[in-house]
């Protein structure tokens, strides 16, 4: 049976509980998807920094379980075969780490298909259109004098806030109304939204003020406990 010592990634970052599930990430929109979702989950796991000033998503020992050379990755020492299970991508983290623990994620039906598709939505639209409009307006973009690549990731930003918006009308999450509605739709999308607005400082740019109903989500969403933990991990 594969063990943990046996992944290349664990002679850079050891672990030190190798019962749990090793996170190597950093606190970034896409990072704080997978540390929240654990917070939120209550499962144990070990949180490892890729640091990016020393170009640690580069190494062999990152790229040997992240071949994207993207953050984060999980390796679970309990896979769904009794073996280890190195994972990238936040999509597929998301969904394997909710059904691995039946939460967070409807197991079946058309609720079940609804959540990953906004989960697609945001995998596929939201992330890369606003960290592009994070670049042009924050920056190396902003020395740029013509404002036309800004512009387009600007315009396709809103359109991707008044789909949201729209759809949040009446609805507490994603999914619905009440708590149950939680799910890892929500917390795959309201990161970035927070980054968008936070970090990179396009809230007037993008007119947030006319997108009620996202920010009242994305208060409650900033202020559960579970959140405010993964969003400072890794340390």
């Amino acid at each position: 049976m594969t063990a943990l010592a046996d992944y290349l990634v664990t002679h850079k970052w050891p672990a030190q509980h190798p019962e749990r599930i090793q996170l190597y990430s950093l606190a970034t929109p896409n990072g704080v998807k997978v540390s929240i979702a654990l917070e939120e989950l209550g499962v144990p796991y070990e949180a490892h920094k890729v640091d990016f000033s020393t170009d640690d998503q580069f190494t062999p020992e990152f790229l040997s379980i992240a071949p994207n050379n993207k953050i984060p990755a999980i390796l679970d020492p309990n896979g769904p075969d009794g073996s280890p299970l190195a994972l990238f991508e936040t999509g597929a983290i998301l969904v394997y780490l909710a059904d691995k623990a039946g939460a967070l994620l409807p197991a079946a039906g058309a609720a079940r298909y609804t959540a990953i598709q906004w989960l697609m939505w945001q995998m596929g639209g939201v992330g890369p259109m606003f960290g592009q409009l994070g670049f042009f307006h924050k920056f190396a973009g902003k020395e740029f004098e013509d404002k036309r690549p800004r512009d387009r990731y600007v315009a396709e930003s809103r359109r991707l806030l008044t789909v949201l918006n729209t759809h949040l009308d009446g609805k507490d999450w994603m999914l619905g109304q009440g708590s149950a509605a939680y799910s890892i739709a929500d917390i795959a999308i309201f990161p970035w939204v927070r980054n968008l607005i936070g970090f990179y400082g396009a809230g007037d740019l993008v007119g947030f003020s006319d997108f009620a109903n996202v920010q009242r989500v994305l208060d409650v969403f900033v202020n559960r406990p579970a959140v405010q933990k993964g969003l400072t991990v890794p340390a």
